[in-house]
């Protein structure tokens, strides 16, 4: 019965990070479960090759280039993307919960055309 159980959580964590991958939002459990916690991946890591094979001779190796730092991102930019972040939970959770969507989805839009014009700038 134990196995049978932890087969059954594998398996919702396997097709919560589905469908958070597919849709961007987490799945919210039945209002009779009161804890349910996983990690979430990030991203899956692929698989590396199990024979590392010959390495390469010393004529054929290249120093590494030292590759310039990564532009900062713009302050105004990031902020916008946590407020559109916020603003998409509350929408996903007012569509779950069976309340008016209207506000929140203008706010979505709203949001969305500063942070283009942002990008744009």
């Amino acid at each position: 019965m134990e196995s049978r159980f932890r087969d059954l959580l594998s398996e919702a964590v396997q097709i919560a990070d589905e469908y958070r991958a597919d849709f961007g939002a987490a799945l919210k459990p039945p209002p009779a479960v009161t804890a349910f916690r996983y990690k979430a991946t990030a991203k899956l890591k692929a698989k590396k090759p199990a024979g590392k094979g010959k390495p390469p001779a010393a004529s054929e190796r290249t120093t590494p280039k030292a590759e310039p730092p990564a532009a900062k991102p713009n302050p105004k930019v990031s902020g916008l993307q946590k407020r559109l972040a916020t603003a998409k939970k509350k929408l996903e959770d007012a569509k779950a919960g069976g309340a008016t969507t209207r506000p929140y989805e203008d706010k979505v839009y709203e949001i969305e055309d500063e942070l283009c014009l942002a990008m744009q700038a």
